[in-house]
C-alpha cells in the first residue's frame, strides 16, 4: 500500500484540552518519541492531548472529516502508519484529518527495546492491567468526546460540515473510537465510526438508539480483534443500527497502512467506498 506524500502539505497541531486535561493535573511524566524493534514510530507518555490537523486542498475539500485515533496498547501510539499516513489518504480524498493523541499510561523513559518490553510486561500481568485501565478508560473517553466537539465548534474555520464528522481508531485506538460512539451527548456525537482491529473499550456499554453508522474491519487470524468486531456487529444489528464489518482471511493486528502481502492490504479502499455509500464520501 502506499500514499501520495505530496497531499499533506502541512499540519497544525491543536491543545485538545487549553487550560489542562482534566483528571490527569498531577502527571510529571514527559512525552517522548521513540523507535521500536521493529521499526516504527511512536510517542508515549502523553499527558497534553493534541489534535494535529491534517486539511485538504479547498478545490477538492469535500467538507468531511475524520478524527484518526492511532493504537499502541494504551501505552504509547504509532502515529506513522496508523495515523499521519492516513491522513496523507484521506486528504488525497478531500477530506480532513485530525490525529488524536490521547492520554496514555505511564512508561519510563529508555529505548524502543526498553519500551517494547515494559509494554509487554504490563500486558502479561491482567491484574495489574485491569487496575490501570480502571483509571485510563474515563480520560480516553474523556479525549475522544472533546476531540469531536472540538472539530464541531471549529468546523466553519476548516471548512467542514458540522453533520459529517467521524472517528476511526486502530486497535487502542478503536477502543476510543467504539467508547465514543457509544457514549456522547449532540455536541460529541460522531456522525459515523470505523473500528479497525479494535481493542474492548471495556465496561458494559450498551449501543445508543441513534448510534452512528459503524464501520469495522480486522484479520481473521487476530483473536481479540475478531471476537471483539464480531460482538460489535451483533449489537449494532440487534439495536437496527447501520453497521457494515470486513474480516480478512489473514493480516494480523497492527497492520495499518503497511503492505504485508497479505488481503488485508487494501483495507482502506474498503473504508473509502463504505464512506461513499453512507454519503460522506466525494
Amino acid at each position: 500500500m502506499t500514499t501520495n506524500p505530496t497531499t499533506q502539505t502541512h499540519s497544525t497541531v491543536i491543545p485538545l484540552w487549553p487550560n489542562g486535561a482534566p483528571g490527569s493535573e498531577d502527571w510529571t511524566q514527559q512525552e517522548a518519541e521513540a523507535v521500536l524493534p521493529n521499526g516504527l514510530p511512536v510517542v508515549h507518555n502523553v499527558t497534553e492531548p493534541t489534535l494535529t490537523a491534517y486539511l485538504p486542498d479547498a478545490a477538492t475539500a469535500t467538507g468531511t472529516a475524520v478524527i484518526v485515533c492511532p493504537g499502541g496498547a494504551f501505552h504509547f501510539l504509532a502515529t506513522a502508519h496508523e495515523g499521519t499516513e492516513v491522513a496523507q489518504w484521506l486528504n488525497a480524498r478531500g477530506i480532513a484529518a485530525f490525529m488524536l493523541k490521547y492520554r496514555l499510561l505511564r512508561t519510563a523513559a529508555g529505548t524502543g527495546e526498553e519500551l517494547n518490553q515494559q509494554v509487554r510486561a504490563t500486558l502479561g500481568d491482567r491484574p495489574k492491567m485491569g487496575a490501570l485501565m480502571e483509571m485510563l478508560r474515563p480520560l480516553i473517553l474523556a479525549d475522544g468526546q472533546q476531540a469531536v466537539r472540538l472539530v464541531r465548534a471549529r468546523a466553519a474555520e476548516w471548512g467542514i460540515t458540522p453533520d459529517r464528522i467521524g472517528i476511526m481508531g486502530f486497535s487502542a485506538g478503536g477502543a476510543v473510537t467504539s467508547s465514543v460512539a457509544m457514549q456522547y451527548d449532540a455536541d460529541c456525537r460522531p456522525d459515523f465510526a470505523a473500528v479497525i482491529y479494535g481493542a474492548p473499550p471495556g465496561g458494559d456499554l450498551a449501543v445508543p438508539a441513534d448510534a452512528p453508522p459503524l464501520f469495522l474491519l480486522c484479520a481473521n487470524d487476530d483473536e481479540m480483534a475478531a471476537t471483539r468486531s464480531t460482538q460489535l456487529f451483533a449489537d449494532w444489528r440487534a439495536a437496527s443500527r447501520s453497521v457494515e464489518m470486513h474480516i480478512y482471511a489473514q493480516g494480523g493486528h497492527g497492520f495499518g497502512m503497511r503492505t504485508q502481502g497479505t488481503p488485508s492490504d487494501h483495507w482502506i479502499e474498503r473504508f473509502g467506498e463504505w464512506l461513499q455509500g453512507q454519503g460522506f464520501g466525494s
